[in-house]
């Protein structure tokens, strides 16, 4: 049973979904902590922290930086994967498909903060939108290159039937760049979420807050 209509009242998803990817950001030597900074500055609303390997005391500090740093700035703080920090953190919490279902995350996080569940195909969608979540993401939609043996393209063509049905806001993930974001959104689409797109103009923290500015100036949140 999915939850009441009050959640979505409650979240507002923005159009704009950043999502900092830990080893991304270790690669350009930018901290989660920097690159919040310059995303929030850049007008960004949400943020996700992804993380695929063990965590450690320093990286956990890291993230609580980063959720003080959200919450002082009333931007919504996701957690990747982990509903134990995520409730350790006050943050949201967005989870995959071999992650725990989303009825057992909620259990952990508790009722008032958001929750996404990803999905890669109608099925999973119409699956997930029977879950306690506050939004659902489908992807990839035009590749991506930030995931380890990525699920087949869901492409353009089913997005509209996909967005349609899904009882739930969908973001869209998966290659979004500043140049496509505006087809997902004419097919339905609630929100793009974007990781690679977020270094389109550099690696520094510098440049990331560039390009939020123009995805925030493309997109205004609200």
């Amino acid at each position: 049973m999915r939850r009441a209509n009050s959640n979505e009242a409650r979240f507002a998803l923005p159009r704009v979904y950043p999502i900092l990817d830990t080893a991304t950001l270790g690669a350009r030597r930018l901290t989660p902590l920097d690159a919040a900074r310059a995303i929030i500055e850049g007008g960004g609303r949400i943020l996700q922290l992804r993380h695929k390997e063990g965590f450690t005391r320093a990286l956990f500090e890291e993230a609580a930086r980063v959720a003080a740093y959200c919450a002082e700035a009333g931007v919504t703080f996701v957690m990747n994967d982990r509903a134990d920090l995520a409730r350790l953190l006050n943050a949201g919490l967005h989870v995959g498909q071999e992650d725990l279902l989303p009825s057992d995350a909620r259990r952990v996080l508790g009722g008032e903060l958001p929750l996404g569940y990803s999905t890669h195909n109608l099925k999973q969608l119409r699956e997930g939108a029977a879950e306690p979540v506050d939004y659902l993401a489908i992807g990839p939609i035009f590749g991506t290159v930030n995931k380890q043996n990525p699920d087949p393209m869901v492409g353009l063509e089913p997005l509209r039937l996909i967005a349609g049905s899904a009882g739930h806001p969908v973001v869209g993930i998966g290659g979004v760049t500043l140049e496509n974001a505006q087809r997902l959104f004419d097919v339905g689409i609630a929100s793009a979420a974007i990781i690679g797109d977020l270094y389109a103009l550099g690696d520094t923290a510098g440049d990331i807050r560039r390009r939020m500015t123009q995805w925030s100036d493309l997109y205004p949140h609200g």
